[in-house]
């Protein structure tokens, strides 16, 4: 397990225990990142129009396709540590 895995890990236990909950943009662009960097590319379809949640965490990961899963791991960990100050 590389150094960045590890950290990763660390960020996704860390962000279960942060003082304050994020605002909803937030929360999506976590999602979006620790799906990015775990998954990779979204291949899904699209959740139906009246699932707006599932729509809305659709189109965050969406927004990060192409982006390489190490580098959406550091972002995900710079933003986890970013939030835990």
């Amino acid at each position: 397990m590389s150094d960045l895995d590890k950290r990763f890990e660390a960020a996704q236990a860390q962000v279960k225990t942060l003082t304050e909950r994020p605002d909803d943009s937030v929360l999506l662009r976590l999602y979006a990142l620790f799906k990015q960097g775990s998954e990779g590319d979204v291949t899904d379809e699209r959740p139906g129009f009246f699932d707006f949640k599932g729509g809305a965490k659709y189109d965050a990961w969406a927004k990060v396709k192409g982006t390489p899963q190490a580098t959406a791991q550091q972002q995900y960990v710079d933003l986890v540590a970013k939030l835990a100050r």
